[in-house]
């Protein structure tokens, strides 16, 4: 096993390369190829979607008589991956990319649009500044503006950066911290007031603004005997209507009415039983 290792072979001393036979080989001869699919496609024969980077052997040939600058163009076949259908493609070296012969059709591609719409527009551009000086001062003068704004803004944006950069999270942290403390001060503050102009609207009996309600007495003759500075208070005691000076009074002459009556009424059931 050791000799199937070896990289160089032996030569004799008298070895002639000239003399070996060279072989005769097609002029456009394929070779085949490893290699992996350049972009997505959708199979014409079964509808199968092949992805792009699906690795398949395919077979490589040159295409007689097309050539770009001098670039060769190679033509690829391959096989469906479910049919097993020869699907081929070819290189496209003008927009660095490849081109679906036959076989398959290429699936939509968003950025290709792009890329043709903004290749359509510059030829436009180009095609108008040919001939016309001050269409393309304008079109220069167009540009120098953008490219101003652009930088004015990448400069607002440093500048914003910095700026944000200069602050920590311990301060930031302080800064809300202080604003939330700030906005509970303003809160309570609006309450207290709140309750200030609450409690001014309430009148209290120690106050100077309250004013006592006067009640209409039975008997007019009993406030003039009343002395100056008190107040009298009509009491019903027993169906009678009396003047009280004073609040205990009532209590007073209700305790000795009531201990009046009672006596009555003792009197009254000893007679009855002594009769008996």
């Amino acid at each position: 096993m050791g000799e199937r290792k070896v990289l160089n072979k032996y030569y004799p001393p008298d070895f002639d390369p000239s003399k070996i036979p060279r072989r005769r080989q097609p002029k456009n001869q394929q070779i085949k190829v490893r290699m992996m699919l350049p972009m997505s496609i959708q199979c014409g024969t079964c509808g199968t979607y092949i992805y792009k980077g699906t690795k398949f052997n395919s077979r490589k040939e040159d295409v007689v008589g097309e050539t770009y600058l001098g670039i060769q163009i190679f033509r690829f076949y391959f096989k469906c991956t479910k049919c097993s259908a020869e699907i081929t493609f070819k290189t496209d070296p003008q927009n660095s990319d490849y081109t679906v012969e036959s076989g398959a059709s290429r699936n939509f591609e968003p950025w290709r649009e792009q890329d043709e719409a903004a290749d359509k527009e510059k030829r436009k551009r180009d095609a108008e500044e040919m001939g016309d000086a001050m269409k393309a001062l304008e079109n220069r003068a167009t540009d120098s503006k953008q490219d101003m704004d652009i930088l004015a803004a990448l400069e607002e944006m440093r500048s914003m950066k910095s700026r944000h950069a200069g602050v920590s999270v311990d301060q930031m942290l302080e800064i809300l911290k202080r604003s939330a403390h700030e906005k509970e001060e303003k809160a309570i503050a609006e309450l207290d007031e709140e309750d200030e102009e609450l409690i001014k609207s309430i009148t209290f009996r120690n106050s100077g603004f309250y004013v006592k309600r006067i009640e209409d007495d039975d008997d007019d003759d009993d406030g003039d005997d009343l002395v100056p500075g008190q107040s009298s208070r009509t009491t019903k005691i027993n169906g009678s209507s009396e003047s009280v000076t004073k609040p205990t009074d009532v209590l007073s002459k209700t305790n000795g009415s009531e201990g009046a009556n009672k006596e009555e009424l003792d009197a009254q059931i000893y007679s009855k039983t002594k009769v008996y």
